[in-house]
């Protein structure tokens, strides 16, 4: 006889979801509170960014964490600009020329605004030099006093050049010049009867007899006396022109190297810098050096020179940083924090020649020089994806040194290689990400916890007090007034506030997910202004979130399709033995949704236990295979304690394709069994989610709301009979935040919601027949479902200690 119950505890329906009284907001419409300033809901947070922006020590840089939408990338933003103007401005940077060594330009760092003085003040300099020189040049005094030494020089070649030619004459010989293809040589030839005659003429006469054999050897012999002179004489000729060159550069240092260290003496006296002094220094000798420069390229100097596109260029500044209009500390957010981007680069441009060069002017800085003094914000996983970034990021970072070097690849590009001269730093790094991403830097990187020493963590939820309904009210208050959308009435604000709560899940709590509640207000705000309304209501923000999951169901309403249609075997009337109702949630990524499953279970005599056919058919996630051993754990514990636990059970979700995973079905998963050993049916109008631990007490699952309106569907659609309802976890009452029609239909007595605590409670409700307690002796109350379960285990459990004795006998009777 069955021992048959009526009464289960259900839920009220005022218990289903959780509304503002709207009393409590003091406002008769958003537009009456003031505009949300603050940050919202992320105390702790904020308590962890201020440490790491006040700690100025080595490796106390920030790794923010939390969902996105929960304010992070705003409230650094907001924070930075707080902080900043109350911090000193950093100083300027500039690359100059390194005119001992080209190929590492060198550093100059100076005070804020001084670099930009620095540059005009050189630019000033070459011009005047530019215009003055030549002025100089052109000068009377100038041209009189240079012209006045090269005729000196002039008369010295002349006066060499008499005595020579004089002392030629009296050996019977002139000065001729000899066209030697392009060139002119000086030669030596005699003269017979006043009459230059050649060697070669002389020596024809003396073949006829007509001139003395040994006058020519005579002639000769002094030939090649004289030549040895002439050579003489020419090298003389060469020394004086040296010397000219040399007098006519001394004369040139002495009128314009006064004009070069007077224009230099006042930078050097504006910029009273040591290394500032020594780079000037380096300026005055090599204009000194390179007087040639003001005059011009010469017609016959080499190509390169005379295509020299900037001949002043060692003589130019890069400013790569100038901080002359900066107040406070810099606060740069990096969107795009590739290579280039964030630790600059050395550019290359393409000559006349066609061909790529570079110098110390085309060293361009990134963001992380530009945040030197300050503060760099970046996305994590864009820094990890983006070539190179991570390793120069963490070098950077651990030796507070920057060496701008184009990423390795771009060299091939380049003709030529610079080093500048690296520039120590000091910048407070934020990176903003998530939990996994720090977790897998923290476990597999070293240097990632001596650099990233403070992690804040922004929730995705706050306590519901009535501060945070104020501060909910101010926030659509800023909202409204940046968008100019229209203004939201108490109802309005009651239902957005109501939707944050669904959203964190909890009912004392609300969300902090603030760009899906600004979602949320700018399509209320839409749909009231499409019913040409001047205040945003209730009915304006539930149209919206309506709208909002509408767009975002089509996955949901094809699978509802197909159960309508019976494609997807779903009963919600009647009762079947060894079949359950269990509850799935959809995560889609932007959207998630529940619906009903077919759980079946089909028990025999065996060894096999629970049989996961899921994970038979590799379609079984850890924590489901997790869930599966557990309730097997239960069955065991529970009913064999006195006997061996002889059952193969095997379990299905039936009509699913893909993975499933997540324990939340464990519990359903048990009464399918359950109601297969006692051969009793249980309820299809009743749809049930809730773990299970090995004591038979249910564990509270995610997305309880989503489940039960997935399943009040369902029965919608196909007509609610009264009967319908959920079994769900007692402790997930507090979660509970049901759709307005839901509610209406548990309050009508047409749906129910049952909360439990134990697998004894939920079979009761599923079959209608008491659980039963143990009694002293052991034995199960009769009539009750541990009864009949249990009656049924010893049943299989002597068919199968039969059916081993008869297979040992087997077995013997084959050896004898």
């Amino acid at each position: 006889m069955l021992k048959k119950i009526q009464e289960f505890k259900e839920l009220k329906a005022d218990e289903l979801t959780w509304r503002l009284d709207e009393s409590q907001i003091p406002f008769e419409t958003s537009n009456d509170c003031s505009i949300c300033e603050e940050i919202i809901g992320q105390e702790r947070a904020l308590k962890a960014i201020q440490t790491g922006l006040n700690i100025k020590s080595l490796g106390y840089n920030i790794f923010v964490t939390g969902l996105v939408g929960t304010g992070r990338s705003t409230t650094i933003k907001k924070f930075l600009e707080k902080i900043k103007e109350k911090e000193d401005i950093p100083e300027d940077i500039l690359y100059v020329n390194n005119f001992k060594n080209p190929d590492e330009p060198t550093l100059l760092v100076l005070p804020p605004g001084q670099g930009r003085a620095f540059k005009k003040a050189m630019e000033r300099l070459i011009e005047m030099l530019r215009v003055n020189i030549p002025e100089l040049i052109q000068s009377k005094y100038y041209k009189e006093k240079r012209d006045s030494i090269i005729e000196a020089q002039q008369r010295k070649q002349k006066e060499i050049l008499k005595k020579f030619e004089e002392e030629v004459s009296k050996e019977g010989f002139s000065v001729i010049q000899v066209q030697m293809g392009v060139f002119v040589k000086p030669d030596l030839i005699p003269v017979i009867e006043g009459q230059p005659t050649p060697f070669n003429k002389l020596e024809a006469l003396v073949r006829e007899n007509k001139f003395p054999k040994e006058k020519l050897e005579q002639l000769q012999k002094k030939y090649e006396e004289l030549t040895e002179k002439l050579e003489d004489v020419f090298e003389q000729l060469k020394s004086l022109e040296e010397q000219t060159r040399e007098l006519l550069q001394k004369w040139d240092e002495e009128s314009i190297t006064p004009m070069i260290k007077g224009a230099i003496s006042g930078i050097r006296n504006q910029f009273s810098f040591s290394k500032v002094a020594t780079y000037l220094d380096d300026v005055e000798k090599h204009l000194i050096q390179n007087i040639n420069l003001f005059k011009g390229p010469k017609k016959d100097a080499p190509e390169k020179e005379r295509m020299m596109e900037d001949p002043f260029l060692p003589y130019r500044v890069n400013l790569l940083i100038d901080n002359s209009e900066q107040k406070g500390a810099p606060v740069v957010i990096e969107t795009n924090p590739n290579y280039v981007n964030l630790f600059g680069a050395i550019e290359a441009t393409m000559n006349r020649m066609g061909i790529l060069q570079t110098d110390f002017t085309k060293i361009k800085a990134g963001s992380l020089l530009k945040a030197n003094g300050g503060y760099l914000v970046i996305n994590a996983l864009d820094a990890l994806i983006e070539p190179g970034v991570w390793t120069t990021l963490k070098r950077t970072l651990k030796y507070k040194k920057l060496e701008i070097q184009n990423y390795p690849p771009i060299y091939l590009v380049s003709t030529s290689r610079l080093k500048p001269e690296p520039i120590e730093i000091n910048v407070k790094v934020i990176l903003i990400g998530d939990n996994y991403i720090y977790s897998l830097l923290y476990l597999l990187d070293e240097d990632f916890k001596k650099i990233f020493k403070i992690k804040a963590e922004f929730d995705s939820e706050m306590l519901k007090t009535d501060k945070t309904i104020l501060e909910y009210t101010s926030f659509i208050k800023k909202i409204t007034e940046e968008d100019r959308l229209l203004p939201f009435d108490k109802s309005g604000i009651a239902a957005v506030i109501e939707y944050g709560t669904r959203l964190a899940g909890r009912q004392r709590k609300i969300s902090t997910r603030f760009h899906i509640i600004s979602d949320v207000i700018r399509e209320a705000s839409y749909w009231a202004s499409e019913e040409s309304q001047q205040v945003v209501r209730r009915q304006h923000v539930e149209k919206a979130i309506e709208e909002r999951f509408e767009r975002l169901s089509l996955v949901e309403d094809k699978i509802q399709e197909m159960i309508e249609e019976g494609t997807l075997l779903i009963d919600t009337e009647g009762a079947v033995i060894g079949q359950v109702n269990g509850l799935s949630v959809y995560f889609l990524g932007d959207v998630s949704f529940g619906k009903p499953t077919r759980i079946t279970a089909r028990t025999s005599v065996g060894r096999a236990g629970v049989i996961n056919i899921e994970r038979e058919a590799d379609l079984s996630g850890r924590t489901h295979n997790k869930g599966v051993l557990i309730l097997a754990g239960y069955l065991r514990g529970k009913y064999a304690q006195d006997k061996p636990f002889a059952l193969s059970a095997s379990l299905a979700f039936e009509q699913s394709y893909s993975g499933i995973d997540g324990d939340s079905a464990s519990s359903s998963e048990v009464y399918a069994i359950l109601s297969s050993l006692a051969k009793l049916p249980l309820r299809q109008d009743i749809a049930v989610t809730g773990s299970l631990n090995q004591h038979g007490e249910i564990q509270p699952i995610g997305g309880v709301n989503e489940k039960i309106e997935g399943f009040f569907d369902v029965c919608k659609a196909r007509g609610l009979t009264g009967t319908q309802g959920v079994i769900i976890p007692h402790q997930n009452v507090q979660n509970l935040m049901l759709r307005k029609d839901v509610v209406e239909a548990v309050r009508a007595g047409k749906f129910h919601i049952y909360p439990i605590k134990t697998v004894d409670e939920g079979i009761e409700i599923l079959t209608g027949v008491k659980a039963g307690q143990r009694k002293e002796d052991g034995t199960w109350e009769e009539g009750t479902v541990n009864y009949l379960v249990d009656r049924e285990l010893s049943r299989l459990a002597q068919s199968w200690k039969a059916y081993a004795q008869a297979t040992e006998k087997t077995k013997s009777d084959n050896k004898e």
